[in-house]
């Protein structure tokens, strides 16, 4: 998964540290000064201002009055044409099971060999979330979304280094229909996923990330599961 083309045109250096510039804010926990880009791109300070500079010109990213570096609002433009019909769709699923369980429950997508949050809702009358932005990523091979993600993918598209002890937790998602997850993405979290598969498309997941629950996994994956199948029907799945 992920490899190039052999032969394909090398791809640009300034777009791609300008792309990472974007990851880089959408995976902090909080805004970022130019030096903290700077040495998560591993370029000197002036090259990250140009790429930042660059793209405060779009909207993509907004300095605060500190002048710390946040995301800018032309990124929510973008991303609500992403997979659009599938975010429709999914939104009142995902407030139903938020609801329901008292938890933060997003769909997350694959991106190569990455697991990338497409669009997530916060419960509304929970005493404590855990909040898990659109646009977040990590390993496909970390986390129960991935894991939910890997079970219903064809094990020749998996990333080339997936270990056994990975292998072996996909095997028992695929027996049990859902893959758990805690301390694997953010230290102390729980999660857990159910695959998603639509028509056309690579396999998805609807997951929940939680702290603590009065819910066992089975029953929280009960709920994902339905919202899961709610979104299949509507887009024809």
């Amino acid at each position: 998964m992920g490899a190039g083309t052999a032969g394909a045109a090398p791809p640009s250096q300034t777009l791609s540290r300008g792309i990472r510039v974007l990851e880089i804010l959408a995976d902090a926990r909080g805004p970022l000064a130019i030096d903290e880009v700077a040495r998560a791109l591993d370029v000197h300070r002036s090259i990250a201002y140009r790429l930042v500079r660059t793209l405060e010109h779009h909207g993509l990213v907004s300095r605060e009055p500190g002048g710390r570096l946040v995301l800018g609002p032309r990124m929510a433009a973008l991303a609500a044409g992403v997979a659009h019909d599938l975010q429709a769709e999914a939104l009142p699923e995902l407030t139903g099971a938020a609801n329901d369980l008292g938890m933060t429950c997003f769909v997350a997508v694959l991106d190569h060999d990455e697991c990338v949050t497409l669009v997530s809702v916060e419960p509304r009358h929970a005493v404590a979330s855990v909040a898990q932005r659109p646009g977040t990523r990590h390993p496909v091979t970390r986390g129960a979304p991935g894991k939910a993600i890997l079970s219903a993918l064809d094990a020749r598209r998996w990333p080339v280094d997936v270990k056994e002890s990975t292998r072996a937790e996909v095997a028992e998602a695929v027996t049990r229909g859902y893959a758990t997850s805690h301390d694997e993405v953010i230290p102390s979290l729980r999660a857990v996923a159910v695959p998603l598969l639509l028509r056309g498309r690579p396999p998805a997941a609807v997951a929940s990330v939680y702290v603590a629950s009065e819910n066992a996994p089975d029953r929280i994956a009960e709920r994902l599961a339905r919202a899961a199948g709610a979104v299949r029907d509507a887009l024809g799945g």
